[in-house]
């Protein structure tokens, strides 16, 4: 039996948005945190999650899930198959049942200490005591995954290893998270399993990659919206937690196919943690980080992300990339069949029966520019507005219109990008120069405002089904796009125009943006100098 006090069924760990209309009690105001418990029991009065760090966010929806699934029995489809129909009968009630989410909390309560010395703490592994070096912690800086740890640069705020802040509980939870869904490959603590010693992790399941979450106009309907219709032969009871299992998983056989979408979305971490609580159970004094699992890697699976083929045929999810914005993947998260070329993107299964929630839901991104290994770039936060009313299986004359459009869109992106290069590499003389900074305010210039020429124009589209493809003008839109374009390449290259070389550059390169090329093209010849020397700036 734990003897730790912090349990997150009753311990404020999530930080939640009221829905406007709610109205404080008398006794104060409404928290800004609340506990699973409340947060289940409640989740029609919460407006959304206020999870501020992405990827954190991202993988308290995958918990949040699991937790839905389980107190709404839609675990399984059942004996009659009826797992859609059970779900809108939820929907109907306006809440989740308060007696099945009281029931369950009561049955797992042990397994939901952040702090449990002598037991079972929540998403961690209490042998970790005894299989890592004690004196060789990771420590709290390493743990919070926004703070400078080890010889790490300090950007956003000033911590030391010998003298850290301590996190708080709900702090620590939060990060716990972002370990087990986001954390690093490579060299971790070593940790020693049946006599071997081992000091290398893998990637965890959503590292790098940018997750896709409908969202409704309360966190009850985002939750709904987000289960993920468990397959036939799934079996409700076999289908765990980590929390809910009897056993500690062993490290020297990870388990290789999920049970169902709770398994598939809450037990596929590849670290195993362990959080050394101050004397008060409040804040985190020190942690154990290190490897989950060694030996063939779990397969990466989940119904939240894009998935994309390699030329060599290797299945892999989109990147998170901060320089692209969500507009850009609409037709993938709306098409069951998007066309993107050779990457052959596939829709995140959740959209194929979100809608049945409700039209009016969002999508959310949420994700982590990152690499497979130590380097974090930034956090991807962002959202559409109401889009889902126009998936494919409602509307499938004017879905295949926001894919052309979308195309058009970044049709005109490359080849702003390719005509900026061009003209830079002319008129420096150089064919290898690459044109970067011109490049990058080029796209600063042209996108932004690219996402703005796209939404005006998809609030235009006809949802009746009266016009053929939504009333979409192909015409108009190109010439929208290339205007954008041509303004942006104008103020990018503007201050070399000022020399006959820069001129004729510029002109040349301009060709770029119609998609046209001369036959022949006059070439230059970086080692033969010009006869007649011109500034460059």
């Amino acid at each position: 039996m734990p003897t730790g006090t912090y349990n997150l069924i009753h311990q404020p760990c999530v930080p939640v948005r009221w829905s406007a209309d709610i109205v404080a009690p008398d006794s104060g105001p409404l928290p800004d945190i609340v506990g699973l418990r409340e947060l289940m029991l409640r989740c029609h009065d919460i407006e959304s999650l206020a999870v501020s760090d992405a990827p954190a966010h991202a993988a308290l929806l995958r918990i949040l899930y699991a937790l839905t699934a389980r107190v709404a029995g839609l675990t399984d489809q059942g004996p009659e198959v009826d797992w859609d129909e059970r779900r809108l009968d939820v929907l109907d009630a306006g809440r989740l049942p308060p007696d099945k989410v009281e029931a369950y909390f009561a049955d797992f309560e042990n397994r939901f200490f952040l702090f449990a010395p002598g037991g079972r703490p929540w998403m961690q592994d209490p042998r970790l005591a005894d299989q890592c070096d004690g004196a060789n912690t990771a420590g709290v800086n390493r743990l919070i995954v926004t703070r400078p740890s080890g010889n790490n640069h300090s950007w956003f705020r000033h911590d030391t290893d010998t003298a850290p802040t301590l996190p708080t509980a709900p702090e620590a939870f939060l990060s716990l998270l972002v370990w087990h869904y986001y954390g690093p490959s490579g060299r971790c603590s070593s940790r020693t399993v049946n006599g071997v010693k081992s000091a290398s992790a893998t990637a965890g399941p959503l590292r790098t990659a940018l997750s896709y979450h409908p969202e409704g106009e309360s966190l009850f309907e985002t939750l709904l919206a987000g289960l993920v219709p468990p397959e036939d032969d799934v079996v409700g009871r076999e289908d765990l937690c980590p929390w809910e299992q009897e056993e500690l998983p062993d490290p020297d056989h990870p388990q290789r196919q999920s049970r169902g979408p709770r398994s598939r979305h809450t037990a596929r971490s590849q670290h195993a943690l362990l959080l050394i609580p101050d004397k008060d159970d409040l804040h985190v004094r020190d942690a154990f980080i290190t490897w989950a699992y060694r030996g063939v890697r779990m397969p990466r699976e989940d119904d939240y992300l894009i998935w994309q083929t390699s030329q060599q045929g290797n299945r892999y999810p989109r990147p998170a990339d901060a320089g692209r914005a969500l507009w850009r993947d609409l037709d993938a998260l709306l098409l069951q069949n998007p066309p993107e070329g050779r990457a052959h993107p596939q829709q995140p299964r959740v959209f194929r029966t979100a809608v049945q929630v409700s039209e009016d839901l969002r999508v959310r991104a949420l994700g982590f520019d990152q690499e497979g290994q130590a380097k974090d770039t930034q956090f991807i936060d962002a959202s559409t507005p109401a889009v889902l009313g126009y998936a494919e299986v409602n509307d499938p004359r004017t879905v295949p219109a926001v894919g052309r459009l979308r195309q058009l869109g970044e049709l005109y992106g490359r080849r702003l990008d390719r005509a900026v290069k061009r003209a830079w590499a002319t008129y420096v003389r150089d064919a290898k120069a690459d044109g970067a900074a011109w490049a990058t305010e080029a796209a600063a210039r042209y996108w932004p405002c690219a996402e703005a020429e796209f939404w005006a124009r998809f609030r235009l589209l006809d949802r009746t089904g009266d016009m053929a493809d939504g009333g979409f003008d192909p015409a108009a839109t190109r010439r929208a796009f290339l205007r954008l374009a041509q303004e942006a390449y104008d103020a990018v290259t503007e201050p070399v125009t000022r020399t006959v070389r820069g001129a004729k550059a510029v002109s040349h390169a301009r060709l770029d943006l119609y998609g046209t090329r001369p036959k022949s093209q006059p070439t230059t010849s970086p080692s033969s100098p010009a006869k007649t020397k011109e500034p460059t700036g």
